[in-house]
Formats: C-alpha cells, sequence, structure tokens
C-alpha cells in the first residue's frame, strides 16, 4: 500500500476523481470545503475526535464506517441514524450492534463550543467515516460538506439495509435504488476489511447447512477454525474478524480471503460466487487477465457517492445542537 502513495499514477487517479466528484456534489449543494468560512477548523476537530477514541478503542472505525452505510441507505446521508427514542433507527435489528455514537457527541460537543450551530451532524458523521478509513491505514479522501440533518427517524425503514443473508441480486437492486453500481457494490462491501461480526450472524453457516454439514462455500480447512470461534450452541455475541488476519488494517486482504473461501457473512462470500461481482473482487486483487483497479482510489469514489444520497441542503433539514435529539 505504501508504494501506492508514491506512484505518480495514483495521484493523477486521485486529481480526476476528485474532480469528478467536485462536478456531481457542486448540483446536489455540497461542496469540498463548506465550512472553510463559517468554521474552518470543523474537519480538524472531528479528525481530532476520532483519533482521540480510536486511540483507546480501535474498534470505533468500522463501527463509524458502517454506522454511515446505515445511515445514508435509510432516509438518505441525513445523522437520523443517531437519533434516540423509541422505535427510532438506532433500535432496529440491524443497527443494535453498531458502535460509536460517543465519538459523534464528542466532535459535535467540540464543534458548538467553536461555532455554534454551523456544523451539521450528518456532515460530523459523513467526515468521521472518512476519517477511520485513514487511521486504518486506508486512504485519505476530500470530502463534500453541507449537508443538514433529518428529523424522521423510523425503525420500520431499516429493512432497505441490505441483510447477512442477501442474494447478490437484491443486494445489487437495493445498491442501484441509490444510483450505486455493481462496481460500488462490491468496492463498499469490502469496507468490511475493517471490523468483526457477532457469532450469531454467521454461526448457521457453520452446523447443519445443507445436508447436516457447513457451507460448502467455505474452505473445508477454514471450518475447524470457525467452528472452535463459534462453537455450536455458544456464545452469540462473540466477535471475530471479517478479515481474518487483518481486521485492523484497511487493505485488500478481504477479497482474497473470498477468493479463498474465507469469507464470514454468506453474503460477502456471494461476491466471490456469483459471476457479476466475482469480476470486481478479481480486479481489485489485480489477477492476471483482469484489468486491475486501485482499491483505495475506487473505495474512496464510491463513498462520494453514497454520500450524497438523499442528502438535505440549503433551507431542507436543520443543523442539531445535539445529534442524539431532535431540536
Amino acid at each position: 500500500m505504501k508504494g501506492a502513495y508514491t506512484n505518480p499514477r495514483f495521484f493523477l487517479a486521485m486529481t480526476v476523481m476528485l474532480a469528478m466528484a467536485a462536478t456531481l456534489v457542486q448540483a446536489q449543494g455540497t461542496r469540498v470545503g463548506f465550512y472553510a468560512r463559517t468554521c474552518p477548523r470543523a474537519e480538524s476537530i472531528v479528525r481530532s475526535a476520532v483519533q482521540s477514541h480510536f486511540r483507546s478503542n480501535p474498534n470505533i472505525a468500522p463501527g463509524l464506517l458502517r454506522m454511515h452505510f446505515h445511515d445514508c441507505f435509510v432516509q438518505g446521508c441525513d445523522a437520523s441514524i443517531l437519533i434516540d427514542g423509541p422505535n427510532t433507527e438506532k433500535t432496529a435489528p440491524p443497527n443494535r450492534l453498531l458502535r460509536g455514537y460517543e465519538v459523534i457527541d464528542d466532535a459535535k460537543t467540540q464543534l458548538e463550543a467553536a461555532c455554534p450551530g454551523v456544523v451539521s451532524c450528518a456532515d460530523i458523521l459523513t467526515l468521521a467515516a472518512r476519517d477511520s478509513v485513514f487511521l486504518t491505514r486506508g486512504i485519505n479522501w476530500a470530502v463534500p460538506t453541507g449537508r443538514r440533518d433529518g428529523r424522521v427517524s423510523l425503525a420500520s425503514d431499516t429493512t432497505i439495509l441490505p441483510g447477512f443473508r442477501e442474494s447478490i441480486d437484491s443486494q445489487k437492486q437495493k445498491f442501484a435504488a441509490f444510483g450505486l453500481n455493481t462496481q460500488d457494490l462490491v468496492a463498499l462491501v469490502g469496507g468490511h476489511t475493517i471490523g468483526t461480526s457477532a457469532c450469531q450472524l454467521f454461526s448457521y453457516r457453520l452446523y447443519n447447512f445443507t445436508n447436516g454439514g457447513p457451507d460448502p462455500t467455505i474452505n473445508s480447512a477454514f471450518v475447524p477454525q470457525l467452528q472452535a470461534l463459534c462453537p455450536q450452541n455458544g456464545d452469540g455475541s462473540r466477535r471475530i474478524d471479517l478479515d481474518t488476519g487483518s481486521g485492523n488494517r484497511f487493505d485488500t486482504s478481504f477479497f482474497a480471503k473470498l477468493r479463498n473461501g474465507r469469507g464470514i457473512l454468506e453474503s460477502d462470500q456471494k461476491l466471490w460466487t456469483d459471476p457479476s461481482t466475482r469480476t470486481f473482487v478479481q480486479r481489485f486483487l489485480g489477477e492476471r487477465g483482469s484489468r486491475p483497479l486501485n482499491f483505495n482510489v475506487e473505495f474512496a469514489r464510491s463513498m462520494v457517492k453514497m454520500s450524497n444520497i438523499g442528502v438535505k441542503t440549503g433551507t431542507n433539514g436543520e443543523i442539531r445542537r445535539i445529534c442524539s435529539a431532535i431540536n
């Protein structure tokens, strides 16, 4: 990965990507440097808060990245996932295991002290997701800002989120509904290169999956290792790396695990078993015979696209003073 940062082609790709991103998002009301005059330290305050929490608990990085994804797919990227209360998005099953809310609250407290009523919770979450990737040795990219916060947060709306048993066709349909294509899907799921999963979300693959045996798409040599970590009728809340052996580093090893039948979630492993998505896994891995894609660059591009799903700008939405509460 280090070599990528010193490669002129890498910087050219980044320049092109950011130019395209600027063209895309300006029409939607967000732009890079939105707070340059109104709160010039906004991005550094968010990054400092993320860094501080990351030093004591690295698990907040994947938590913030997942939280941003789960926010954008429900009501758009409007920080509705942060709102407390009965039957809000935060209480829905797909979101109960998310972590990192305290990081957003900390950043918001500091920003309200520096620039009261200026920086939205939606932008804080978007910036924190980027910073989480960077802190786990991934790419750093320019984040368009200028989002405003939503007021609607319903647990029932989270059914649109892709599930851990979801078919590739269903995943593609859900992504396409937001203007995200198959490459975006594979790139964004590649964010599972950092973070963990609870045994309860995949242990069914290890026992009595088909004809009394494990899921045949799991590498047979990997099954005993997973069974030892997640024994039948064991602690379903126990967590293991989604990218075993590299769960704290943002890299392409997650895709190599899928190629080798070592994907943890069923929906992840399907990226390899389905030909339409396997092509992009191979390209991110730079396999011979495929046209290589730089995972870091394409992940950043897809994140910019995703972070502008259903954004509220201008007179739409509000700037919440407390991210967990509606003003």
